[in-house]
């Protein structure tokens, strides 16, 4: 399954499986973050770094280092919570369902 969404192209839409797979992860670990009855000083970042990666996956045309980017704050933030290490890890494949095939790119 995941090598037939990986070679999809970005589509502009919710019909892109990758769109819909980042989107779908963003939003399980929003709830899991709501959820979670611990504080952390670094909530709020990953709140609003998870709502940009949503923004940018609505958008239909997200841009692989604005996602890198929006993963690397929201896994500084919420990284040492390991009640939410499962839904990161599914936010960061999600992400990564972007990264061009090899052999392409620098």
């Amino acid at each position: 399954m995941l090598r037939s969404v990986e070679q999809r192209a970005v589509t502009g839409s919710d019909n892109d499986p990758r769109v819909v797979e980042l989107r779908s992860a963003v939003s399980r670990l929003r709830r899991e973050l709501a959820a979670h009855p611990g504080e952390f000083p670094d909530r709020d970042i990953a709140e609003e770094e998870l709502a940009a990666l949503d923004a940018m996956a609505a958008s239909g045309a997200p841009r692989i280092p604005h996602l890198r980017r929006s993963l690397l704050l929201i896994a500084g933030a919420i990284g040492s919570v390991s009640a939410l290490a499962r839904g990161l890890s599914h936010v960061r494949e999600a992400v990564d369902l972007f990264a061009e095939p090899p052999g392409r790119g620098c």
